[in-house]
């Protein structure tokens, strides 16, 4: 059994291809590298927790190089990370999404039917719920009413991975992420903002003027729930199913940045912002579902998990970055 994950030198995947690693599990990674943000991070965060795998330095769009990795590799299983990733990006450079999140998430459907991938499971996000769902969030609501491009295009990669299960009995499995927070995290989103602005005494933006509400997960509990995902290949006709990961825990923003503000030994300045073009006001996920099907079950609370993000920053960045 092999195992490709695309966007290995991801936030999530290079905790996944780490997890696969420590089980013993076949795996080789697949990533672009881009520059969306800076390159070294994902260089470095291959070297702190996954150094062993092997990496393949390719993007999705490349149909004929993905065709070839698939005939080398032969892989039996695909977890698809790989995304051009953030709400506020997408205003700027929608081309980005459409040609990573469509066109490639169909070079990758495209690749995995042709070569009898026996279950594909793939990023989905609770940016798809929009405006026309209220908390907690399930996968019954209706995700037609996305804010933004980027979840359009999450929407869209689950109404295509539908389609490939019906037409070709291709079994995947969406999973909708929640704010998905831990070291190594991301550099634009806000627990690695907060906590290097923090740190380094700068003000920090907080826009709806702190009435927001994150279902913040900590990066342990995802990888659990994807890899118990991976394990439970759907069997319904079509062979198709989508899980909210989540916390399950919404948590005010004034409080996700007072437990930072604790865990650095420093206040912050605030600066109060309208709300920005995209962004939900409250993410809450219902994760009866997942806890059916694979038992998913989040244990990490922010006192624990936020505490551990401002360490990692304050020994990667330093005080100042």
């Amino acid at each position: 059994m092999t195992i490709l994950v695309t966007g290995a030198a991801g936030f999530i995947g290079a905790y996944v291809c780490r997890q696969l690693q420590e089980l013993g599990v076949s795996a080789v990674g697949l990533d672009n590298f881009n520059s969306y943000y800076d390159p070294q991070l994902k260089r470095d965060r291959i070297a702190a927790l996954c150094p062993d795998i092997n990496i393949r330095t390719l993007d999705l769009t490349d149909r004929d190089g993905l065709a070839a990795l698939f005939d080398e590799i032969k892989p039996t299983r695909v977890i698809h990370l790989a995304a051009q990733a953030g709400v506020r990006y997408s205003l700027e450079n929608p081309h980005a999404y459409v040609d990573s999140n469509v066109v490639g998430f169909v070079n990758l459907l495209e690749s995995c039917r042709r070569r009898g991938v026996q279950h594909l499971v793939y990023a989905s996000s609770s940016s798809v719920y929009g405006d026309s769902a209220k908390p907690p969030f399930s996968e019954d609501q209706r995700i037609d009413q996305p804010r933004s491009l980027y979840a359009a295009t999450k929407a869209a990669n689950e109404l295509m991975a539908h389609t490939y299960a019906h037409l070709y009995g291709l079994r995947a499995t969406g999973l909708r992420f929640f704010t998905v927070y831990g070291a190594w995290g991301r550099p634009d989103m806000a627990p690695l903002l907060f906590s290097r602005a923090v740190l380094a005494g700068r003000p920090i933006d907080v826009f709806n003027h702190g009435r927001m509400r994150r279902d913040f997960t900590y990066i342990d509990d995802i990888v659990a729930g994807v890899l118990g995902a991976l394990k439970h290949p759907p069997q319904d006709d079509p062979p198709h199913r989508v899980f909210n990961l989540g916390n399950h825990t919404p948590v005010e923003l004034e409080r996700f940045i007072a437990v930072i503000e604790q865990a650095a030994g420093k206040t912050v300045e605030k600066v109060y912002k309208p709300m920005q073009p995209g962004d939900m006001v409250e993410t809450m996920a219902d994760t009866a579902r997942a806890k059916a099907a694979f038992g998913f079950e989040p244990s990490t609370p922010i006192d624990i998990g936020l505490p551990r993000v401002v360490a990692w920053c304050r020994d990667y960045f330093g005080d100042n970055a």
